[in-house]
């Protein structure tokens, strides 16, 4: 098969040409060379058409400018190659069109560059002549001043053509290179920039969080102030319903008193007394729908529920009823006095005591499961893990209890 390419054998460069091994030897002093069946590769970007001969050329196309597709088109610029000599550039002359004399024009040359800048350009996957155009345009000065000329001037339409230069200016000086004086100010400099840079976005980082702080804390606040109001609102309409409740017992009362009285009156014989003498009862209170919001009840307020159940289900005999209360403000008060005592926080259900005072009471064993008791070993005891034991949830039942026992209006409705 007839090779596609010319190879250098010191390097791995696949060329397109002879002039192209012509120019690289010119470079690079490179001479081994040999003709390859391996292609130069012709891989053009789907969004700006630009054409890359290397993958690492492609890779660093696409860091550049984020394009990642490609389309492969080696096998449409494939050909075989000619290893004939091409003529030397030497050997061109131009006319000149005016009165038929001619003159020499001055010869053109590839301009010389850093060669070691250069090596390291195409070990990156440049091209030769873009390399050798950016070196000498950025004035030979250092490796990032070539490769920032490619990305400035990656969309010119000569950017991979081989620049000349006159025969005479070619081996003029180069643009002096920074001195490591003057580099060492500029890595200054560089570093200087970034710190401003990095301590500004930091500051404004931190006044982004400050404002999100501010922000949470104000939102936290109208929540804390809202449910506040409304537990005030909430307690406001129990106070309410707790006096229209005692209004209406002692109503009850009264009206049980005036009935006995009549009855005693008839049982002597006495004549009812006059109605018209008699006080008119007061009118019923009614009872005012409360438009607060439904919440789920508290820990207080199942257990004041359990006390009045109590009371209600055995109103017949008040002494039992005040016994009970009496027992479970003890237990209660053990408990939150002594939490590491396990006496006082085990209690046996099948205590005859315990039966007569609470345990047959509807109400007594569910007021102690609300303190935190739970039944154990099959129902047998009723025990407190001292984890568990919750003084402030204790102190509320205390009130309750009391509140119960000092009230005589409790649990008349």
């Amino acid at each position: 098969m007839a090779g596609v390419s010319l190879k250098c054998g010191d390097c791995g460069t696949l060329l397109k040409s002879v002039e192209e091994a012509q120019d690289h030897a010119e470079l690079t002093k490179h001479t081994n060379f040999a003709e390859s069946t391996e292609p130069v590769l012709n891989l053009v970007c789907s969004d700006c058409s630009k054409p890359c001969r290397s993958k690492t050329e492609r890779d660093l196309h696409t860091k550049r400018t984020g394009h990642t597709e490609f389309v492969d088109k080696t096998s449409e610029v494939t050909k075989p190659i000619s290893l004939e000599a091409p003529k030397l550039k030497d050997d061109v002359e131009m006319e000149e069109v005016g009165d038929g004399s001619t003159s020499q024009q001055e010869e053109m040359v590839v301009p010389e560059v850093n060669q070691q800048l250069f090596s390291e350009l195409e070990e990156m996957g440049f091209p030769k002549e873009r390399a050798i155009r950016a070196l000498h345009y950025s004035g030979n000065s250092s490796l990032e001043a070539a490769a920032n000329w490619i990305v400035e001037h990656e969309n010119d339409p000569d950017i991979d053509q081989m620049p000349l230069v006159p025969i005479n200016s070619k081996k003029s000086a180069p643009k002096p290179s920074l001195t490591p004086e003057e580099i060492k100010q500029k890595q200054q400099e560089l570093r200087e920039r970034a710190r401003k840079k990095k301590e500004e976005e930091e500051k404004r980082m931190e006044r982004e969080r400050e404002k999100e702080r501010i922000r949470v804390g104000r939102e936290l606040l109208e929540a804390k102030r809202i449910e506040e109001d409304n537990e005030r609102k909430r307690i406001l309409a129990l106070r309410k319903a707790e006096k229209q409740e005692e209004q209406r017992a002692r109503e009850k009362i009264r009206q049980k008193l005036e009935e006995d009285k009549a009855e005693r009156r008839r049982k002597l014989g006495l004549a009812p007394e006059d109605p018209a003498v008699v006080k008119p009862s007061a009118p019923p209170v009614e009872e005012k729908k409360s438009f607060l919001p439904i919440r789920p009840a508290t820990k207080a307020e199942q257990m004041r529920e359990c006390l009045r159940t109590l009371k209600q289900t055995h109103k017949e005999d008040d002494a039992k009823v005040k016994t009970a209360f009496n027992t479970l403000l003890t237990f209660a008060k053990n408990v939150a006095t002594n939490p590491n005592e396990e006496k006082f926080r085990k209690i046996r259900l099948t205590n005859a005591t315990f039966q007569d005072r609470v345990g047959k009471l509807k109400g007594g064993i569910e007021f102690l499961e609300l303190c935190g008791f739970e039944k154990i070993e099959g129902g047998e005891f009723l025990y407190l893990p001292r984890e568990k034991v919750d003084i402030p949830v204790l102190h509320s039942a205390g009130n309750e209890l009391n509140s119960a026992i000092n009230n005589p209006f409790f649990g008349v409705l």
